[in-house]
């Protein structure tokens, strides 16, 4: 049967099964397990249809129903649907220091996450060769997952059309095919993009984001500081993938020359080593960063204090753009930013409310980042998730 515009209703029906199939695969990704009542509630289709789409992806080897745990409520209770862990992710992230690899389930648990501490700054070609090395080593608790690809999370700027890394100024890479050479090195698809965008986005799915709609990440590393922006629910990406970039706002302009160019970066002016040299370290994992500034804080140390608040002083002006711009319900600081933030919870969101427009700042929340250590492993792992989750299917056929 053919409707009036040429377009057979049966090729509509497939399409909205098709588009069905994925919004339930999605919401339980995300949930990790839900009811299907909650499911049937949530996409106001009607419960027959609701348990034939959850019955295909059982079909499909990509989620798995278990009767819930006893409750007080009448009438029978409905059946678990729960993201299976079996589907995997895989995930890496090139730093100046080490590559980390990790592998992520559907249900979103970190199952892996391996860092490869490196005593130099790796080159595009060994960062491929390290996490391809690590990922052979995992094969053999791998045999009896699917595993759907790999995401890359790159402290620096990558073409989204081809996961070229156009620009990593910490790590030295100049137009270097990362994503091509991972793939040719492992045999999976690879999909690559910028950490912090990654990260934002993980945040806003399983983190302190859970459930906002406009959200600016900021992250601090051993790589400087990037950010990533959340606009009506949707990775603001720039029409080359390279939008965010929060870490070159001009905060100070008599400060130093960036290594972009520029002068008075906000990079330049709120950074980890300086944070680690007047505390006396030369490197410290988040933990370590949080014990350290809270002991030194205690103490009373004047030197710490005052560069605590300088560098706060530096992030509130760059804090102060972004709310301006892009007027979000949240921020959110990852890395070294968190434990900025942590030692004086109070005087970041004065700060930015001194100096933003009023209307600008009066819904804002200023917070830590939630998911610690996790958050590029599963950032990344949701950009090889991406494909899969838009077209629910199979394993291949071997």
């Amino acid at each position: 049967m053919k409707t009036s515009g040429g377009i057979s209703a049966g090729t509509n029906l497939d399409a909205m099964r098709r588009h069905n199939l994925a919004t339930v695969l999605r919401m339980v990704h995300r949930a990790g397990a839900i009811p299907r009542s909650a499911l049937t509630q949530a996409t106001g289709l009607n419960r027959s249809t609701v348990g034939a789409l959850v019955g295909e992806l059982v079909e499909l080897g990509l989620v798995a129903e278990r009767e819930p745990q006893t409750s007080n409520r009448v009438g029978r209770p409905s059946p678990v649907v729960a993201a299976d862990a079996r589907v995997v992710a895989l995930s890496v992230n090139p730093e100046i220091d080490a590559v980390t690899v990790g592998v992520v389930g559907l249900d979103g648990s970190v199952l892996h996450q391996v860092r490869s501490a490196t005593d130099h700054v790796p080159s595009a070609t060994e960062a491929a060769a390290i996490a391809a090395a690590v990922i052979d080593d995992l094969r053999p608790d791998l045999t009896e997952a699917r595993v759907v690809g790999i995401g890359v999370a790159v402290p620096g700027l990558v073409r989204g059309s081809d996961g070229v890394v156009r620009l990593a100024p910490h790590l030295e890479w100049v137009d270097e095919p990362f994503a091509a050479q991972l793939a040719e090195a492992t045999g999976y698809p690879v999909h690559a993009a910028n950490d912090a965008r990654l990260g934002a986005n993980a945040e806003r799915l399983f983190g302190a984001g859970r459930g906002a709609s406009h959200l600016v990440y900021l992250n601090g590393g051993a790589s400087g500081i990037g950010a990533g922006v959340i606009v009506g629910g949707e990775s603001l990406t720039g029409v080359s993938g390279y939008a965010g970039e929060l870490g070159h706002t001009l905060v100070n302009s008599a400060g130093i020359r960036c290594h972009c160019g520029a002068i008075g970066c906000l990079e330049t002016e709120v950074s980890q080593h300086a944070l680690l040299a007047v505390l006396g370290l030369t490197a410290a994992d988040p933990d370590e960063l949080d014990r350290a500034l809270a002991a030194a804080v205690e103490a009373g140390e004047t030197d710490v204090l005052a560069e605590i608040e300088r560098q706060l002083g530096f992030l509130a002006t760059a804090l102060r753009t972004a709310t301006n711009v892009f007027n979000p319900e949240l921020i959110v600081l990852g890395g070294f930013l968190g434990s900025l933030h942590a030692v004086a919870p109070d005087r970041l969101p004065a700060l930015v409310s001194a100096q933003a427009l009023r209307a600008s700042a009066e819904n804002l929340a200023i917070v830590r980042a939630e998911l610690g250590s996790r958050i590029l492993t599963i950032g990344a792992a949701e950009l090889a998730f991406a494909p899969l989750i838009a077209a629910p299917s199979g394993p291949p056929a071997v």
